[in-house]
C-alpha cells in the first residue's frame, strides 16, 4: 500500500480540484438568463438546414473522410511501431530490420501528411463554396425585405449576419465536423489498441477518463458562455460602428466626438472583457486537462517502472520497456483529440449559434410579397386611383385616413401640405414599399395587390431627396439596371436633364470615379444624376418626393425645364414644398394630418382662399423678404 502513494497523491490533487469546479458550477448553473441559452430553434432543425447546403457536396465530405482514414491509421500505428524499434535495441538488434521499421515509420508519416493536405484543401473548397451560397442566400433574402422591416433592423446586425456568422460556419465545414469525427475515431482507435497491447496500463489510462468527462462538462458550460458574450458584443459594436461611421459627419458639426467615443471605448472594453472571460476559460481548461495527461504519464511510468525493474507482473500482465514507450505515445495521442474535442465542440456550438442567427433573418417573412395571382402589366399607362386608403405605420396611429383622388395618364399631380401630412407616405404606397390596411389602389384599373411588386417597379421612376449614389462611376451609377446602354443615349439623357454642364467639366466625364453615397459630388450634381438615370429608363410614372429641395434655384429652373418636357411623356407625381415648382399642375391635392383637405389647379385653389391660400401667401411673403433682405 506503501509503494501505492504516488497514486493517492495523484488521486487527492485531482480530486480537490474536481470539488472546486463542480462547486463553480453549481453556483452559476442556473444563470440562463445571463449566459444566453435561449434557443428559438433547435440543433437538429439547424443540422437538417445546413446539411441542404451541403448536400451538393457530399462526394467532396466523402473522400475527405476517406483521407481522413489514413491519419488515423498513422496515430494508432506509430506508437506501434516506436515500441516495436525499441524492444529491438535492447532485444536481438538487427540493423536491416531497423532500416525497413524506419522506412515502414516514414512512409506512413508521408503518406498521412500526403492525405492531410488534400483533405484540407477539398474540405476548404468545398467549406467556401456552401458559405458562398448560404451568403447569396441570405444577402437575396435581405433584399426581398420590405422598407419597414428594414428599418426596424440595424445595418450593422445584417452586416455581422453575412460576415461574422457565416465565417463561424465555414469553419464547422472546413475544420470541426471532419476533426471533431476524427478525434472520436482516434480515441476509440487508440484504446483499442492500448487493450491490445497491455490492458493492466489501458485500465489505469481509463481511470483518468470520468475527470476528463467531468472537465469537459464544465468547461462546455463557461465557454459556451463566454462565446456567446463575444458574439453579442461583436454584433453590437459592428451596429454601433455602421450608424455613427454613416453619421460621422453630424458628430463633427455637433461637436460629439468625445461623446462618440465614450460609447465606443465602453463597448470596445466590453467585447474585450469577454475575450478575456473566453480566454480565461481555456486558460484554465487546457492545464486542467494536461495535468491529467501528466499524472497519466507519472502514473505510467510509476506501474510500469515497477513492473519492467522489479519484474513484477499485474493481473498477470509482464510490462517490458517497448510497452512503456507505447503507451507513452498512445496518452499523448489520447489527450490531444480529448482536449480538442472539448474545444471544437464548443467551437460547434458556436457555429450553431451563429447559423441560428443566420437562418433566424432567413426565416423572416417579407411583408410585401405577389399575390399567387399577381400579374405583370406588359404597359402600363399611368392612370391611378385611390379608394378609401387607410394606412399606418404603427398600428392605431393613422397615417392616412379614407384618402381617394384620381389621376389620369400623363397628368402631373402634386401633393403639398406640413410634414406628417402623407404626402410621401402615398407615393410610397404607390410603388409598394409598404402595405396599406384598408381601401384600394388601382393602377390602370387593376388592383395594385394583383400586379407583381418588380412589374410596378420596373415602370416607375423615383426621385428622392435624399439621392443614394453607389461606389463606381458616373455612368455606372446612371445605367444601373441596364446594360449595353450607348454613350451616346446617356449623353444625351444627361444633356435632357442639363446635367452635361458639370460631367464635361470632369476630367473622367461619364468614367468620372463615384466615392461612397457620391460624397466627391455637390447635392444638386448627385440630384442631377438621380434624374439622368430616372430618365435614361423611360418610366410611365414619374415620382419626385421632394426632388428639388436640396438644389440651387438656377440649378431648379434647369430641372423644370427637363420636367416640363417629360410631362408629355407620362403620369408625374410631385411631392414640393416650394409651391412655386406645382404651379403648372393638372391638380394639386392638400393635405393635413392624412386627410385630402381640397384639391384642384394653382389658380382655383388660390380662389378658395382655403389651406393652400395661406401656405402659398405664406411663403410667397418669406420670398420677399429674402429678396429685400439680399439687396
Amino acid at each position: 500500500m506503501i509503494q501505492l502513494n504516488p497514486l493517492w497523491l495523484a488521486g487527492g490533487l485531482i480530486g480537490g480540484v474536481s470539488a472546486l469546479l463542480i462547486l463553480a458550477y453549481a453556483l452559476v448553473k442556473d444563470k440562463k438568463t445571463s449566459m444566453g441559452f435561449e434557443r428559438n430553434i433547435s440543433d437538429g432543425e439547424i443540422v437538417r438546414r445546413l446539411a441542404h447546403y451541403a448536400r451538393p457536396y457530399l462526394g467532396s465530405f466523402v473522400v475527405a473522410g476517406l483521407l481522413m482514414l489514413f491519419s488515423i491509421v498513422y496515430d494508432i500505428v506509430s506508437p506501434l511501431i516506436v515500441g516495436y524499434v525499441e524492444e529491438m535495441l535492447v532485444g536481438d538488434f538487427a540493423l536491416r530490420s531497423l532500416f525497413a521499421t524506419v522506412a515502414v515509420y516514414a512512409g506512413v508519416l508521408v503518406f498521412s501528411m500526403v492525405s492531410s493536405y488534400f483533405q484540407a484543401v477539398i474540405l476548404q473548397k468545398a467549406g467556401q463554396r456552401i458559405i458562398s451560397d448560404l451568403r447569396e442566400d441570405l444577402f437575396t433574402h435581405i433584399e426581398s425585405l420590405s422598407h419597414q422591416q428594414l428599418n426596424e433592423i440595424p445595418v450593422g446586425k445584417l452586416v455581422t449576419r453575412v460576415t461574422n456568422d457565416t465565417n463561424a460556419i465555414s469553419m464547422m465545414f472546413t475544420n470541426l465536423l471532419v476533426n471533431l469525427a476524427k478525434n472520436c475515431f482516434v480515441i476509440l482507435g487508440i484504446l483499442g489498441a492500448m487493450l491490445l497491447v497491455n490492458y493492466e496500463l489501458t485500465l489505469m489510462v481509463l481511470c483518468f477518463v470520468p475527470f476528463i468527462v467531468l472537465f469537459t462538462v464544465i468547461f462546455r458550460r463557461f465557454s459556451r458562455r463566454a462565446y456567446r458574450r463575444v458574439k453579442d458584443c461583436t454584433t453590437d459594436i459592428n451596429t454601433y460602428l455602421s450608424e455613427n461611421l454613416s453619421g460621422i459627419k453630424i458628430t463633427q458639426i455637433f461637436g460629439r466626438e468625445d461623446m462618440r467615443m465614450e460609447d465606443f471605448r465602453r463597448r470596445s472594453e466590453a467585447l474585450g472583457k469577454a475575450k478575456r472571460d473566453e480566454i480565461f476559460v481555456f486558460g484554465v481548461f487546457r492545464p486542467l486537462v494536461y495535468m491529467l495527461y501528466i499524472s497519466s504519464v507519472l502514473c505510467l511510468f510509476y506501474l510500469g517502472g515497477m513492473g519492467y525493474l522489479d519484474g513484477h507482473s499485474f493481473l498477470g500482465q509482464t510490462i517490458s520497456g517497448g510497452t512503456i514507450v507505447t503507451f507513452y505515445m498512445y496518452i499523448s495521442k489520447f489527450y490531444n483529440p480529448i482536449q480538442n474535442l472539448a474545444e471544437q465542440f464548443n467551437w460547434l456550438q458556436s457555429a450553431m449559434a451563429s447559423s441560428e442567427k443566420v437562418f433566424s433573418i432567413l426565416d423572416l417573412k417579407p411583408t410585401m410579397v405577389d399575390a399567387p395571382d399577381a400579374i405583370d402589366l406588359p404597359v402600363i399607362q399611368g392612370d391611378i386611383e385611390f379608394r378609401d386608403v387607410w394606412f399606418s405605420y404603427v398600428p392605431g396611429e393613422w397615417v392616412l385616413q379614407g384618402v381617394s383622388f384620381h389621376v389620369s395618364p400623363r397628368q402631373t399631380v402634386a401633393f403639398v401640405g406640413s410634414t406628417g401630412s402623407g404626402k410621401s407616405t402615398i407615393l410610397s404606397l404607390i410603388c409598394r414599399n409598404y402595405e396599406f390596411q384598408k381601401g384600394q389602389i388601382l393602377i390602370d384599373g387593376v388592383d395594385i395587390r394583383k400586379i407583381k411588386i418588380s412589374c410596378i417597379r420596373s415602370h416607375f421612376g423615383q426621385m428622392l431627396q435624399d439621392v443614394f449614389l453607389f461606389s463606381g462611376t458616373i455612368r455606372s451609377n446612371i445605367v444601373l439596371r441596364m446594360e449595353d446602354v450607348p454613350d451616346q443615349r446617356i449623353l444625351e439623357v444627361c444633356r435632357y436633364v442639363n446635367a452635361d454642364h458639370f460631367i464635361d467639366k470632369l476630367e473622367g466625364g461619364l468614367d468620372e470615379p463615384v466615392r461612397e453615397r457620391g460624397n466627391n459630388f455637390s447635392a444638386g450634381q448627385r440630384q442631377l444624376i438621380s434624374f439622368a438615370r430616372t430618365i435614361l429608363h423611360e418610366p410611365a410614372v414619374m415620382i419626385l418626393d421632394e426632388a428639388t429641395a436640396n438644389i440651387d434655384t438656377e440649378t431648379e429652373l434647369l430641372i423644370q425645364d427637363s420636367l416640363e418636357k417629360m410631362r408629355s411623356v407620362g403620369t408625374m407625381l410631385i411631392v414640393a414644398h416650394r409651391l412655386s415648382t406645382i404651379q403648372h399642375a393638372d391638380n394639386i391635392i392638400v393635405l393635413s394630418h392624412g386627410r385630402i383637405l381640397e384639391q384642384g389647379t394653382h389658380q382655383q385653389l388660390l380662389e378658395k382662399r382655403g389651406r393652400y391660400y395661406q401656405l402659398y401667401t405664406l411663403q410667397y411673403h418669406k420670398e420677399q423678404m429674402r429678396k429685400e433682405t439680399a439687396r
